[in-house]
């Protein structure tokens, strides 16, 4: 059975930080391009950071030079480190997993940005 467990979400400061995690198993993590869509109430899902099977990256224009996406092979992990975080970061992330017709989501993470 795959699953996806995302974790670190919360509510922070404007200009703060957080740390999101996401958790694979039942698939065979490396071989999976991997990534964090957020989606914010009365707007469509969007992709907010993507990292290959070979680690590549992309990014949102809105979060360059501000969110990091990384992953550890060998725990099965996709994290997504977010920096100066802006009330416009509100929304709930979820991870994703996809290789070839493959495609799996986690359950959410709420990330709220607000003073």
């Amino acid at each position: 059975q795959v699953q996806l467990v995302e974790s670190g979400g919360g509510l922070v400061q404007p200009g703060g930080s957080l740390r999101l995690s996401c958790a694979a198993s039942g698939v065979t993590f490396s071989r999976f391009a991997m990534g964090w869509y957020r989606q914010a109430p009365g707007r469509q899902r969007e992709l907010v950071a993507g990292i290959s099977s070979s680690g590549s990256t992309t990014y949102a224009d809105s979060v360059k030079d501000r969110f990091t996406i990384s992953r550890d092979n060998a725990k099965n992990t996709v994290i997504l480190q977010m920096n100066s975080l802006k009330p416009e970061d509100t929304a709930v992330y979820s991870c994703h997993a996809g290789y070839l017709t493959l495609t799996y989501w986690g359950q959410g993470t709420q990330v709220t940005v607000s003073s």
